[in-house]
């Protein structure tokens, strides 16, 4: 499945790219996020529930970011298993652009995959779901963001 879409952050690009770097921040922005544990600079473990249809589950996974080319872009990869309902797996590039406003153009193109009991489910219900999930993280982001909860190094 892939997917892409852009989200305007009222805030500068560096700003937003210690945001996308920021574990806290991270953790606060994912729908069913429980833990987001930095392990290295590009790497993290999260443990995360979601309910896709009918299927709740818990997957642990380890999260790495790659490509790095800061403030501007990256790629952030994962898988996790989630026991019995199956797996999930991919990745987004994410590219920032300045706006003349001061305000970040935040450009997303996701890749993923799912196996086991949550594939069963059909592609419509888990694309749905993966969109509304997308657009919970980015809301939840651009509001961390510029509510404050990251502070632009000087």
């Amino acid at each position: 499945m892939d997917m892409q879409g852009s989200e305007r952050i009222e805030a500068p690009v560096e700003t937003v790219w210690q945001a996308l770097n920021d574990p806290e921040i991270l953790r606060q922005s994912i729908p069913g996020c429980e833990s987001l544990e930095k392990t290295s600079d590009t790497h993290m473990n999260a443990k995360v529930v979601l309910k896709i249809g009918p299927i709740k589950a818990k997957f642990e996974g380890a999260v790495e970011l790659q490509n790095l080319n800061p403030p501007h872009s990256y790629t952030i990869s994962g898988e996790g298993k989630g026991g019995l309902a199956g797996f999930a797996k991919g990745g987004a590039d994410v590219t920032l652009t300045p706006e003349e406003d001061g305000a970040t153009l935040l450009t997303y193109t996701v890749k993923a995959e799912v196996g086991g009991k949550i594939a069963q489910l059909g592609s419509r219900l888990i694309e749905s779901t993966s969109k509304k999930l997308a657009g919970e993280f980015f809301s939840n982001f651009s509001a961390a963001v510029t509510s404050g909860g990251v502070k632009a190094e000087a």
